[in-house]
């Protein structure tokens, strides 16, 4: 097994815990004030364990509701809350080997219809079926050699 395969299934592996986060939607007011209001805080309370004063707090929680506060504010502000920041990024498609397959296709596609379109012009044309078996090779290949233009 090559190193980049390896590094790819420990990381999914890694990521797989986040799955079902991604289920659990955000709370309309935000993570920060609902969790301060269900354990029974008040913004003084918040204020004080981070040495700022309340409207401060009241703005950190706004950030947040809008996605705009920084990382360092949020992990701050969870631990002045007894709490932990958990923070990860979830592949849209599943996997990053999920990914990566999409990834490869679609660049495995664009390259043999290239090719295809000539050999067409050529009066060369290919079956569907051998295209079909084409765009699966190229794409085994781009998995395995995972060039940098996958991502362009």
């Amino acid at each position: 097994m090559n190193k980049k395969r390896l590094q790819i299934e420990q990381i999914d592996r890694k990521l797989k815990g986040f799955g079902e986060a991604i289920q659990i939607p955000k709370p309309d007011i935000g993570w920060l004030k609902t969790i301060r209001i269900s354990l029974g805080m008040s913004l003084q309370q918040v204020a004080d364990k981070l040495s700022i004063t309340k409207q401060s707090v009241q703005e950190i929680e706004t950030r947040e509701k809008e996605g705009s506060i920084t990382l360092n504010s949020l992990k701050e502000t969870a631990n002045a809350l007894d709490m932990q920041l958990v923070y990860g990024l979830v592949p849209k498609d599943g996997t990053i080997d999920d990914l990566i397959e999409r990834k490869a296709k679609e660049l495995a596609l664009r390259i043999v219809s290239r090719t295809s379109n000539t050999m067409k012009l050529e009066d060369q044309e290919n079956s569907k079926q051998r295209l079909q078996k084409a765009i699966e090779e190229r794409t085994a290949i781009i998995k395995n050699e995972m060039p940098k233009s996958l991502w362009d």
